[in-house]
């Protein structure tokens, strides 16, 4: 996977609401989209790969989880209830989403397992790089933070989980790296299409939130 074009410029308070706050919105759809096509892998694996109906139900509980934790953050970056209905997602972003979709429709579920856990470590990365600079440089406090602090921390009940199912079920390898290279690439859009012009004529968060220059980039989080 290339570098990450956005997390560096977070890491470095240099990235501004605006950024921030269409991240939270991005993540707003993305993580019930996600749920969903867990749940329907899970449904797609049982009784034959029942491992595999496990893993995946333990994300789509996971997104639940986190989808809990994103309002704090979304509020911190300035993103109220009318900006969050009015806002037009970027295609780039939710390319993502609609291939995990694909690959549940599509995939076997130990092929679906493969690629997503390929993205996992990249993911995890970012997450923890982004929770950090939150709180150093733009002053969140820990509530905000819950929602990348969450994807942050290893998870070694998941880890078990892909590994039973990837022991249990026969997998075409050529295939289920091609998709793991596919869904890595759609992570790649996300993060570039974020760094890019974020709302140019699509939406008046660029134009109105306020830049992370107004915030002391060495703040320490309130308790």
């Amino acid at each position: 996977m290339t570098d990450n074009p956005l997390v560096p410029l977070i890491a470095r308070g240099e990235a501004d609401l605006g950024v921030l706050a269409a991240l939270a919105l991005e993540q707003s759809r993305v993580i019930p989209a996600d749920r969903l096509a867990f749940l329907h892998l899970a449904q797609r694996a049982m009784p034959d790969a029942p491992e595999s109906a496990a893993f995946f139900t333990f994300l789509a509980e996971g997104e639940v989880l986190a989808g809990e934790r994103l309002g704090a953050f979304a509020a911190a970056c300035g993103v109220t209830e009318a900006r969050s209905a009015a806002y037009e997602p970027l295609p780039g972003c939710q390319g993502y989403p609609a291939y995990v979709a694909w690959l549940a429709l599509n995939a076997t579920p130990a092929e679906a397992v493969f690629a997503l856990t390929a993205n996992f470590a990249a993911w995890g990365g970012y997450c923890a790089t982004i929770a950090e600079a939150l709180r150093t440089r733009y002053g969140f406090k820990d509530e905000a933070c819950a929602f990348f602090d969450f994807f942050a921390e290893p998870s070694p009940e998941l880890d078990r989980l892909a590994r039973a199912a990837l022991d249990a079920a026969p997998l075409d390898e050529s295939r289920a790296h091609s998709y793991a290279l596919l869904l890595q690439s759609y992570e790649e859009q996300f993060w570039s299409t974020l760094s890019g012009s974020t709302h140019q004529g699509r939406g008046e968060l660029h134009d109105q939130a306020p830049t992370a220059r107004t915030r002391p980039r060495t703040a320490t989080p309130t308790e």
